[in-house]
């Protein structure tokens, strides 16, 4: 067995599906402990499940984890293990506990139980105990009287009476072993001082709480952490909400920006402050600080937060960071030029080729609701006399502004209204990039023959 570390914390997911935001948010509450006491993180991909896993969703859990900075390059990460190669230990505590009488064979089927007890909402009632049977399913001996407490670092103390709970199947009439025991063997022999998990895992508590003594250790520190919520307050179901970290990641959220507004689910640092780097969070991190309240994930705040972080990125590397979003064949200097007025607009990366495809496209992509909006109340006047100053115009952003307003005033309009129309023209949507800074960029003669092919598309 390894020797303990000061701490030492464990994430363990099932390679089942893609990186839920819960799970993401369990593994950096983890990885702030390890990390502020020298301590060590240890992931364990829970892979017994044959049925379900599958090798790129083993790889997506690395993925997201290195995406968001739980990875091997800092010292305190550890793996990745696999359950599955620690079978033979498993087996092995199953006869451990055999043999010392605290587990027993039990050839009972669901339907067996049911007909005894009468109904199919009471647990297994004990007939397999003292049968002396030698082989079929086993299952762990629980206690019949007195309580089973649990010193929760988020929830308390939390009591269970013996009474209430049933002797828990831990291995299978195949000798294979089941979640709850692998999961605390797993636990014993890697050394972990503290486990952090969803509060799902609360009633797995009772049972390991037993059978860690029954195996010859003294059970980790319990960490429950917080349900996360919906809008409507109901839990995150992958199936109904938008959980997926790899999604967050495709859209174009930084991962600066989602590990901030993850490791605030339930956790605060105990002041007003919401945006701050890790670095600043992860000392001033403690379990016990933790909500034992649901945490509403709202991703209008994780956007607002993933706003925040692009304008605060140097403005080179927002352009990297865009790259991934652009068209390999659009010229790079000129979107150097804009990068700096879409970088306050936008708040997913995603959002950048919207703002900017104007300037490569031969003609703008135009939004129909768009178009509809602003080509009403006779546009042709502004367009037209819009177009006849660009002529001789100086080509600079005071000289186009200052142009569109006069000829707004013509018609009675304000800038506002007068450059509606234009707009649309130029860039084909109704909102986007400052629009004299755009028609800069974009040239007289294609802001010409744009405005020439919108009033021909006009008068039909």
């Amino acid at each position: 067995m390894t020797e303990p570390d000061a701490v030492r914390v464990r994430f363990a997911p099932s390679p089942t599906g893609m990186f839920h935001v819960g799970s993401a948010r369990a593994a950096l509450f983890n990885w702030a402990l390890a990390e502020q006491s020298g301590g060590r993180f240890i992931l364990r991909i829970e892979d017994t499940d044959t049925t379900r896993n599958r090798p790129e969703w083993t790889e997506g859990i690395i993925a997201a984890l290195d995406w968001i900075g739980v990875n091997g390059t800092n010292p305190a990460f550890e793996g990745p293990y696999f359950q599955s190669a620690f079978e033979p230990q498993h087996r092995e505590a199953v006869g451990k506990l055999l043999a010392d009488g605290r587990a027993y064979f039990c050839d009972c089927t669901r339907e067996d139980v049911q007909a005894r007890t009468g109904s199919e909402h009471k647990g297994y009632d004990g007939h397999c105990r003292s049968r002396g049977l030698s082989a079929g399913a086993v299952r762990f001996r629980m206690p019949d009287e007195g309580l089973t407490v649990i010193d929760d670092l988020v929830r308390g103390r939390v009591e269970f009476p013996n009474d209430a709970q049933e002797d828990f199947v831990i291995a299978r009439s195949d000798g294979s072993p089941l979640y709850v025991l692998a999961n605390a063997v797993d636990d014993i022999t890697q050394a972990v001082t503290h486990v952090a998990r969803g509060e799902e895992h609360l009633p797995n508590a009772v049972r390991q709480q037993h059978l860690w003594p029954a195996l010859g250790a003294r059970p980790p520190v319990w960490a429950h952490l917080p349900v996360i919520v919906n809008e409507q307050r109901k839990k995150l179901s992958k199936r109904r909400d938008k959980v997926a970290l790899e999604g967050y990641r495709a859209e174009g959220y930084l991962p600066e920006a989602m590990v901030n507004y993850l490791m605030l689910l339930g956790w605060g640092p105990g002041d007003d402050r919401e945006i701050m780097p890790w670095s600043e969070m992860v000392p001033l991190f403690r379990l016990e600080d933790v909500n034992s309240a649901n945490a509403f994930f709202d991703e209008k705040k994780l956007r607002a937060f993933n706003g925040e972080y692009i304008r605060a990125l140097p403005l080179d590397t927002f352009e990297e960071r865009c790259a991934p979003y652009l068209d390999p064949a659009w010229d790079r200097e000129t979107f150097s030029k804009v990068a700096a007025l879409a970088q306050t607009r936008i708040g997913v990366l995603s959002e950048i080729r919207q703002n900017v495809d104007f300037l490569f496209l031969d003609e703008p992509d135009f939004d129909q609701g768009s178009w509809d909006k602003a080509m009403k109340n006779s546009p042709e006047e502004i367009l037209d006399g819009y177009l006849g100053r660009l002529e001789l115009l100086n080509w600079d952003t005071d000289s186009l502004k200052t142009a569109l307003e006069e000829v707004g005033a013509q018609y009675g309009l304000k800038l506002g209204k007068a450059q509606a129309p234009v707009r649309v023209a130029l860039t084909g949507r109704t909102v986007g990039l400052p629009l004299f800074e755009s028609i800069e960029v974009l040239g007289r003669e294609r802001t010409q023959d744009r405005i020439r092919a919108a009033l021909a598309r006009l008068r039909g």
